[in-house]
Protein backbone atom coordinates (compact mmCIF):
# COMPACT_ATOMS: atom_id res chain seq x y z
CA UNK A 1 0.00 0.00 0.00
CA UNK A 2 1.39 3.40 -0.97
CA UNK A 3 1.32 5.98 1.84
CA UNK A 4 -1.07 8.87 1.32
CA UNK A 5 1.65 11.49 0.88
CA UNK A 6 3.09 9.52 -2.03
CA UNK A 7 -0.36 9.28 -3.68
CA UNK A 8 -0.82 13.03 -3.71
CA UNK A 9 -2.90 13.35 -0.55
CA UNK A 10 -2.75 16.26 1.90
CA UNK A 11 0.62 15.11 3.23
CA UNK A 12 2.21 15.83 -0.16
CA UNK A 13 2.10 19.54 0.64
CA UNK A 14 4.40 19.14 3.63
CA UNK A 15 7.76 20.87 3.00
CA UNK A 16 9.58 17.60 3.67
CA UNK A 17 8.08 16.17 0.48
CA UNK A 18 10.11 18.64 -1.60
CA UNK A 19 13.75 18.30 -2.56
CA UNK A 20 16.38 19.60 -0.21
CA UNK A 21 18.21 22.67 -1.46
CA UNK A 22 21.28 22.33 0.72
CA UNK A 23 24.60 22.61 -1.08
CA UNK A 24 26.77 21.39 1.77
CA UNK A 25 27.02 18.08 3.54
CA UNK A 26 26.24 17.46 7.20
CA UNK A 27 29.47 15.47 7.71
CA UNK A 28 32.77 15.13 5.83
CA UNK A 29 32.07 11.42 5.36
CA UNK A 30 29.04 12.33 3.22
CA UNK A 31 31.18 14.52 1.00
CA UNK A 32 33.68 11.72 0.55
CA UNK A 33 30.93 9.18 -0.14
CA UNK A 34 29.44 11.52 -2.77
CA UNK A 35 32.87 11.78 -4.37
CA UNK A 36 33.10 7.98 -4.51
CA UNK A 37 29.64 7.72 -6.09
CA UNK A 38 30.72 10.22 -8.73
CA UNK A 39 34.02 8.40 -9.25
CA UNK A 40 32.11 5.22 -10.01
CA UNK A 41 29.89 7.07 -12.49
CA UNK A 42 26.68 7.27 -10.47
CA UNK A 43 24.46 10.30 -10.61
CA UNK A 44 23.17 11.00 -7.12
CA UNK A 45 21.04 13.43 -5.15
CA UNK A 46 21.81 14.54 -1.62
CA UNK A 47 18.94 14.25 0.88
CA UNK A 48 16.28 14.65 -1.83
CA UNK A 49 13.23 13.77 0.27
CA UNK A 50 12.14 13.28 3.84
CA UNK A 51 9.79 10.36 4.44
CA UNK A 52 7.30 11.00 7.24
CA UNK A 53 7.39 8.41 10.02
CA UNK A 54 4.77 9.83 12.38
CA UNK A 55 1.80 12.15 11.99
CA UNK A 56 -0.29 14.22 14.38
CA UNK A 57 -4.08 13.87 14.60
CA UNK A 58 -4.47 16.31 11.68
CA UNK A 59 -2.38 14.10 9.38
CA UNK A 60 0.62 16.44 9.43
CA UNK A 61 4.08 14.85 9.61
CA UNK A 62 5.76 15.36 12.97
CA UNK A 63 8.78 13.08 12.54
CA UNK A 64 10.63 11.88 9.49
CA UNK A 65 13.60 10.12 7.97
CA UNK A 66 15.73 11.73 5.24
CA UNK A 67 18.18 9.26 3.65
CA UNK A 68 21.52 10.83 2.74
CA UNK A 69 21.62 9.90 -0.93
CA UNK A 70 19.42 8.78 -3.78
CA UNK A 71 20.91 7.00 -6.81
CA UNK A 72 18.24 7.26 -9.53
CA UNK A 73 19.82 4.70 -11.88
CA UNK A 74 19.47 2.06 -9.15
CA UNK A 75 16.29 3.48 -7.60
CA UNK A 76 18.22 3.24 -4.35
CA UNK A 77 18.35 5.41 -1.24
CA UNK A 78 21.54 5.25 0.82
CA UNK A 79 21.87 6.12 4.49
CA UNK A 80 25.44 6.62 5.65
CA UNK A 81 25.77 5.81 9.36
CA UNK A 82 29.22 6.56 10.71
CA UNK A 83 28.03 7.39 14.22
CA UNK A 84 29.58 5.88 17.30
CA UNK A 85 28.01 2.49 18.01
CA UNK A 86 26.20 3.81 21.10
CA UNK A 87 24.30 6.30 18.88
CA UNK A 88 23.35 3.82 16.16
CA UNK A 89 20.40 2.32 18.08
CA UNK A 90 18.20 5.37 17.51
CA UNK A 91 19.11 5.44 13.81
CA UNK A 92 18.35 1.72 13.48
CA UNK A 93 14.91 2.32 15.00
CA UNK A 94 14.18 4.96 12.35
CA UNK A 95 15.39 2.60 9.62
CA UNK A 96 13.08 -0.16 10.90
CA UNK A 97 10.13 2.26 10.97
CA UNK A 98 10.99 3.48 7.46
CA UNK A 99 11.15 -0.07 6.09
CA UNK A 100 7.86 -0.93 7.76
CA UNK A 101 6.06 2.11 6.31
CA UNK A 102 7.75 2.12 2.88
CA UNK A 103 8.59 -1.52 2.00
CA UNK A 104 8.57 -0.67 -1.72
CA UNK A 105 11.46 1.80 -1.32
CA UNK A 106 14.99 0.37 -1.61
CA UNK A 107 17.30 1.52 1.18
CA UNK A 108 20.93 0.58 1.71
CA UNK A 109 22.40 1.40 5.11
CA UNK A 110 26.18 1.84 5.08
CA UNK A 111 27.40 1.34 8.65
CA UNK A 112 30.66 2.61 10.10
CA UNK A 113 32.47 -0.71 9.62
CA UNK A 114 31.39 -0.79 5.96
CA UNK A 115 32.47 2.79 5.38
CA UNK A 116 35.85 2.16 7.04
CA UNK A 117 36.31 -0.83 4.71
CA UNK A 118 35.56 1.41 1.72
CA UNK A 119 38.09 3.96 2.95
CA UNK A 120 40.74 1.27 3.40
CA UNK A 121 39.99 -0.25 -0.01
CA UNK A 122 40.56 3.13 -1.67
CA UNK A 123 43.51 4.04 0.60
CA UNK A 124 41.65 7.15 1.80
CA UNK A 125 42.65 7.07 5.45
CA UNK A 126 40.27 6.66 8.37
CA UNK A 127 37.25 8.32 9.94
CA UNK A 128 39.62 10.08 12.33
CA UNK A 129 41.35 11.64 9.30
CA UNK A 130 37.99 13.01 8.10
CA UNK A 131 37.30 14.69 11.45
CA UNK A 132 40.70 16.34 11.52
Amino acid sequence: MTPQFLRGGSRARHPSARSATTSSFAHPSEHLFATLLTLYGFDWQYEPIEFPLAWNDKGQPVRGFRPDFYVPARRLFIELTVLEQRLVTKKNQKVREFRSLYPEVNLLVVYQRDFVAILLHHDLGSLADLAA
